[in-house]
């Protein structure tokens, strides 16, 4: 078994750098080290006041200490390592542009009247789960071991849990719109007969490539997500 160093270290770039982002900010949050104010989404601030470093920061909070914040941690350590280690593998750029479109997407829904959000990790977090019950979808997923259902339900469930034990619903749900507005412009709009437009721009790889970020081929192109290789079902089992 490995140490939690080897642990770390073994974890795929783009998955690493932001669960460590979101919990060396948390962490700061909590111990008064940071405001939370100072980094939350505030469109006003941001446009009106050039504070425009709220338009990134206020992806790294997970909100205060409790089993939620670390649900958030082990959602990220398993859902975004799988997808990067999985369908993403050796496609770091993709990863990175698709994480990218996600947070700006997260961006212009929360500024539409009543689905604002301070802070849209949380969001973020989501977006990568609904991808990875699309993903694995055949999935055999135990919830607290008490319920089993597949993996195509699971962004539902923890939807459902969190409405249960008094979660605010609009963070997990701008989650699953903008993981579902990914997924329907680079897999099911394709399927139809349209093109991708979701492409990863040659800059992203340029940059990935010079920071010498994942693995030496990483700046391949990106596959046609319709052909089957990506967003198919397989079997997988929580924990096992």
């Amino acid at each position: 078994m490995s140490s939690p160093a080897e642990y770390y270290k073994s974890l795929p770039p783009i998955t690493k750098a932001y669960g460590t982002a979101c919990f060396l900010v948390t962490v700061a949050c909590q111990l008064g080290i940071l405001s939370p104010g100072l980094i939350a989404h505030v469109p006003y601030l941001s446009i009106f006041h050039f504070q425009v470093w709220r338009l990134i920061t206020n992806f790294f909070f997970l909100g205060k200490f409790s089993i939620n914040f670390g649900i958030r941690l082990l959602m990220i350590a398993r859902y975004g390592v799988q997808l990067e280690n999985g369908p993403f593998q050796r496609r770091t750029a993709d990863f990175l542009w698709m994480m990218l479109f996600g947070a700006f997407s997260l961006l212009v829904l929360s500024s539409i009247p009543y689905f604002w959000s301070p802070f849209l990790g949380i969001s973020l977090v989501f977006m990568l789960l609904y991808l990875w019950s699309r993903e694995y979808p055949n999935a055999t997923i135990n919830i607290y071991g008490l319920v089993a259902l597949k993996a195509f339900y699971l962004p539902w469930a923890m939807l459902c849990l969190d409405v249960i034990f008094g979660s605010p619903i609009v963070p997990d749900l701008l989650g699953i719109v903008a993981g579902h507005l990914y997924y329907f412009l680079t897999v099911l709009h394709p399927l139809a007969g349209g093109r991708n437009i979701l492409r990863t721009p040659a800059l992203i790889h340029k940059l990935v490539a010079r920071w010498r970020i994942g693995a030496p081929v990483n700046n391949v192109p990106q596959p046609d997500r319709t052909s089957g290789v990506a967003f198919r079902g397989r079997s997988y089992r929580l924990g096992g």
